[in-house]
């Protein structure tokens, strides 16, 4: 498996692997093509994928606010799942972050997203249950 840190270039690849991950994502908003292209801009490795044989399949959104690293949008192409891929994406983002100087490392996982949970706490992530999540959205697209 080869790793490498997606552009611009590669937004087909990456919707098309959101969709078939079943992944949630706003076309419209956050996810159009612009604004991804604009998220690049600021942060060019912020979309790490997963490649076999050439193919993209498995993708995660790091982000951090220069102490704590956020591993989210993980998602793995289901022809790969249950052999690794996950795991791979995760340590390899870990690194990722601690070659900022990063050694806090965090991912939100929607609740009904059991396999997520369980994959997270399979690699020593702990849940916490007393931290509440708030959004505010200039639009449902965001």
């Amino acid at each position: 498996m080869e790793f490498r840190y997606l552009k611009i270039e590669d937004y087909d690849e990456i919707t098309g692997l959101w969709k078939r991950a079943g992944l949630k994502f706003k076309p419209e908003g956050r996810d159009s093509k612009n604004e991804i292209k604009k998220q690049l801009k600021r942060y060019p490795d912020m979309f790490l994928g997963a490649y076999e044989d050439g193919k993209l399949i498995g993708i995660a959104l790091l982000t951090d606010d220069g102490r704590k690293g956020w591993i989210n949008r993980l998602a793995v192409d289901p022809e790969y799942r249950r052999k690794g891929v996950a795991q791979k994406i995760i340590l390899r983002a870990e690194e990722h972050f601690r070659n900022k100087g990063i050694n806090l490392f965090a991912a939100l996982i929607e609740d009904w997203n059991i396999p997520s949970m369980n994959l997270f706490q399979k690699v020593g992530y702990k849940f916490h249950k007393d931290i509440y999540y708030f959004t505010k959205r200039d639009s449902d697209e965001y």
